[in-house]
């Protein structure tokens, strides 16, 4: 029958899984699926190892889950929409866009700390990921846990930046990272359909999201994603501002000890909870190439809105 083998990341970890043993046919037993949701509930973070390399297993793993939501930017590119509804591709090859340089070393595909979809209304549940092709070095995903990162918030930022919610814009160009951007980065190349992206920007409303949240079992998670931050709703002036890259600092400073990367292996599978953590890549050689396909998963936690309550506004994909 086989059965799922369930271990700790790592022992420095207070969150996140490593689990083994996933095939198709235990996908098909409604106690596995319960059993996986459980672990995801309580961690959050789980990562997939020895699975069957293929987007059959991939679709599959994300409907545990719930319903694939079309990412929201029609710029994205996708898989094959017909065949693989909800399947977005993350492909670099050398010589193409999506490069920057870090204390004076060429990367591709590096990204700070965020969470998905922070400049919409409507918060994804989730994403579930896996790697076609990998460098030899770098290329890493890293995961931080919110909830680490706000036990770890020193008491004077707790009390400042509880219940303040912060505004978003779809703005994914590096040169424009306002907060907690490292001192010596350098957007060299541009990702390819920055430009499309950008006019999507152009005609949305800016999102609010809250810095600290709730979650059901009473843990409070802080959910601050530094990319494509804008400010502080009705607080952007210089004290806001200089609140938000405290607050910024505080984690890039807290996931050098708390955070998780993955080195990748083509037969690994990810899914973490988007409303609890963030995640970032650390970038990797521009000679290499590296692929990468991810499932967004549906829902909302229903604490998200558009300044000045643009009701019906949301950027969704048009197909």
């Amino acid at each position: 029958m086989g059965a799922l083998q369930v271990t700790a990341l790592n022992d420095t970890l207070a969150s996140g899984v490593r689990i083994e043993g996933l095939t198709m046919d235990l996908l098909q037993r409604a106690v596995v699926h319960e059993q996986i949701n459980r672990l995801f509930q309580k961690h959050g973070l789980l990562v997939f190892t020895g699975v069957e390399p293929s987007s059959d297993i991939h679709l599959a793993l994300s409907l545990v889950f719930g319903p694939l939501k079309e990412h929201p930017s029609a710029s994205t590119p996708r898989v094959d929409a017909q065949r693989l509804p909800g399947v977005i591709d993350m492909a670099y090859r050398p010589g193409s866009g999506g490069q920057v340089k870090l204390a004076g070393r060429p990367l591709a595909q590096w990204l700070p700390w965020h969470f998905d979809h922070c400049y919409n209304d409507e918060l994804n549940r989730g994403g579930v990921l896996r790697a076609l092709q990998v460098p030899p070095g770098g290329g890493e995903t890293g995961f931080v846990d919110g909830v680490e990162l706000y036990k770890r918030l020193p008491m004077t930022l707790r009390r400042a930046i509880e219940g303040e919610r912060i505004l978003y814009s779809l703005d994914v160009d590096l040169d424009k990272l306002r907060f907690g951007r490292p001192a010596q980065l350098v957007e060299t190349v541009r990702k390819p359909g920055a430009a499309q992206v950008a006019e999507d920007a152009r005609r949305m409303p800016r999102a609010m999201h809250p810095a600290v949240w709730v979650r059901p079992s009473g843990e409070k998670v802080l959910h601050v994603s530094p990319w494509m931050a804008l400010g502080i709703a009705g607080r952007e002036n210089v004290e806001g501002d200089a609140l938000l890259e405290s607050v910024c600092r505080h984690t890039n400073d807290a996931a050098q000890s708390c955070s998780y990367f993955h080195r990748w292996q083509l037969d690994d599978m990810l899914v973490w909870d988007n409303w609890r953590y963030l995640h970032a890549v650390s970038g990797s050689d521009p000679a290499h190439p590296r692929h990468m396909q991810r499932t967004t998963i549906q829902g909302d936690y229903g604490l998200g809105c558009f300044e000045h309550d643009h009701s019906g506004d949301a950027l969704e994909m048009t197909v």
